[in-house]
């Protein structure tokens, strides 16, 4: 297996396991101690604790989170992924109530690997249609 497989491999077990399982020891085999999130989502800290807590709120909203990936590239150091994850509203997320409506969210992810471990990350999600489909932002043209 080349470098660039194994990286690949990481950030796929890594995603597989924290947000399609739920594992939060994920966080623990995969990143760095002193991982940097560049784009945390949701108001989450730029570190190791901040991705943890970002994936125990959206399983706590959305039991059966998972995260499809559409495209997953490597280069060097560098995976980046094109995904969607979706769950059912089953949980409070945001101050909004269960609706049990099926919610998505889109994105790009870039990782940085070193030494079997995630460094760094980068990302963009959707985050707008994410609040849209909660209801927390007006639909595009209102």
């Amino acid at each position: 297996m080349t470098d660039t497989d194994a990286n690949k491999k990481i950030v796929t077990s890594f995603i597989g396991r924290l947000f399609s399982e739920g594992d939060l020891a994920a966080v623990d085999d995969y990143l760095s101690e002193d991982f940097v999130n560049h784009d945390p989502p949701f108001g989450a800290t730029p570190d190791r604790e901040g991705m943890r807590a970002a994936a125990s709120m959206f399983r706590a909203a959305f039991p059966d989170w998972r995260s499809e990936q559409h495209l997953l590239v490597a280069e060097g150091d560098v995976v980046a992924e094109v995904f969607t994850a979706s769950g059912t509203h089953r949980g409070e997320v945001m101050g909004v109530l269960p609706t049990g409506r099926t919610v998505s969210l889109r994105g790009i992810n870039v990782f940085r690997i070193a030494g079997g471990r995630i460094m760094e990350r980068w990302g963009r999600l959707d985050d707008l249609g994410f609040l849209r489909q909660l209801d927390l932002a007006p639909s595009a043209g209102t």
